[in-house]
């Protein structure tokens, strides 16, 4: 049970660090105007990806303001979700996988 919750937390820690990486090409990609929202398929990728970014990102984003145009809170949130992946690695999981085998 302790390596099957260990191995959930580090998925969902890899699809959010995933999922804020394609959001922000795909987002250079309509800026540069290589891709735009008339195709369906992207509209509904990128929609979805906004979707799952969202809730990570806007905290950040009221806090953190532009700098010259870039937005920096999702490289702030891959660092936070990088420094809480070791945490836990380091801190939480071996006492899971020692208390629930």
């Amino acid at each position: 049970m302790g390596y099957a919750i260990v191995w959930l937390v580090n998925t969902i820690l890899s699809i959010m660090t995933w999922s804020i990486i394609l959001s922000a090409i795909i987002s250079w990609l309509f800026a540069f105007d290589v891709i735009n929202r008339r195709n369906r398929f992207v509209n509904q990728v990128a929609d979805l990806l906004d979707r799952i970014t969202a809730p990570l990102l806007e905290p950040f984003r009221r806090i953190i303001p532009p700098l010259g145009g870039i937005d920096i809170s999702p490289i702030v949130v891959l660092l936070l979700i990088n420094f809480v992946r070791i945490l836990f690695n380091r801190m939480t999981a071996p006492f899971l996988i020692q208390m629930l085998g």
